[in-house]
């Protein structure tokens, strides 16, 4: 498929990419002087702390206050990005070999990630029965060298966040079986089908929790490297953790001061930016369910959350050979569902996050072709 992408662009063809999920490539407004902090001269003087300057990690326990959620700042740990913190957290909780259960599908990163620090991915099951929900049955069938849970609520692709009942299971396992809880919530900010759904778990858990978050979703700034994560649970636990955590980032330092001194104003100025990438999606929604409910042939599966959509197409021919035909006939670009590890065929994957009316373009045309 890339060799046919870049054959195309080669050519100069134009292409509807219904798989873009940088907000700074899709036309979102950000506000003037957005960046200027990041050249305060405060961010001249180099004065490393582990876990984060202290005002940073003030100012994301503040930002989470925005949702409900009590976090106190001793308890956040600023890293460059969510993908560090999870290298930290394999780190802290896996001994090489052991494993962490992720979900299925969800995005292609785990497997990476997990290889990297040498302990393995084991997949638990997410279902669709008109909702995505977790296969309790498949976590609990998990190998014994399991260390940690990862959740990723709202999930993508699926955009579905963990419900009440399911998080009582998953805490109930690791409680029982002594495993860790990680929450990735980096898309927690866009809910969209999902009503007062759960967030800031590590907060309000009584397991050991990790919730990470990030200024690249939370602030559509994918290029402004830094992330959080919030230690939970048990008070024992949790500051043994935290004082591990401290010694692994001691290690590394790898926050960058300027970004960590502007982050209160970066945080603050995420509310117009969130408001943005919110009504984008919300439209792109809406039109993409009025245009699914012309051709029958096809569904949309329900989108509690995030900036994705799964289609379900007919099984007419494969993912792979839809995703081909779309890409050479009608000039559009989405994503196969094996890409996200779907289970069975045939799923298509597509971005909320383009301009309105060139999602509705595309939109319009890949139901008409996927219903010839």
């Amino acid at each position: 498929m890339s060799r046919a992408l870049e054959g195309l662009r080669a050519k100069g063809s134009p292409i509807a990419d219904l798989t873009e999920s940088n907000p700074t490539r899709a036309g979102v407004p950000y506000p003037d002087g957005l960046l200027a902090p990041l050249a305060s001269v405060e961010a001249l003087r180099y004065e490393p702390h582990p876990l984060g300057l202290p005002s940073a990690r003030v100012a994301v326990a503040d930002d989470q206050r925005r949702r409900g959620a009590r976090v106190d700042p001793a308890h956040v740990v600023l890293t460059a990005s969510t993908s560090e913190a999870y290298s930290w957290l394999f780190k802290l909780l896996c001994n090489p070999g052991e494993a962490v259960l992720v979900p299925r599908p969800s995005y292609p990163l785990f497997e990476h990630l997990t290889a990297l620090e040498g302990i393995r991915a084991h997949p638990y099951a997410l279902e669709y029965h008109g909702r995505w929900a977790i296969d309790i049955d498949s976590i609990a069938a998990g190998p014994r060298d399991v260390r940690a849970v990862l959740v990723v609520s709202p999930n993508n692709p699926t955009g579905s966040y963990i419900g009440t009942e399911e998080l009582q299971s998953v805490s109930g396992l690791c409680r029982e079986r002594k495993w860790a809880l990680i929450v990735d919530e980096v898309f927690a900010d866009y809910p969209l089908d999902a009503c007062d759904p759960l967030t800031d778990i590590a907060a309000q858990s009584d397991v050991l929790t990790f919730t990470l978050g990030g200024l690249s979703k939370s602030v559509g700034l994918p290029q402004i490297k830094l992330g959080w994560c919030s230690v939970g649970g048990p008070a024992p636990d949790r500051d043994a953790a935290l004082g591990a955590l401290e010694l692994i980032a001691d290690s590394y330092l790898s926050a960058g001061t300027p970004v960590q001194v502007a982050a209160r104003h970066l945080l603050q100025a995420g509310t117009s930016i969130r408001a943005a990438i919110q009504n984008r999606i919300r439209r792109n929604l809406a039109t993409l369910r009025t245009i699914v409910g012309r051709h029958p042939a096809c569904d949309l599966l329900r989108v509690e959350g995030g900036w994705s959509a799964v289609l379900r197409v007919p099984s007419t021919r494969s993912e792979e050979q839809w995703v081909l035909d779309l890409l050479h006939t009608e000039r559009i670009l989405v994503h196969p569902g094996y890409f996200f590890d779907f289970p069975r065929e045939a799923y298509l994957v597509v971005s909320l996050l383009p301009p309105d009316a060139a999602f509705e373009d595309a939109a319009v045309r890949l139901l008409r072709f996927v219903n010839t």
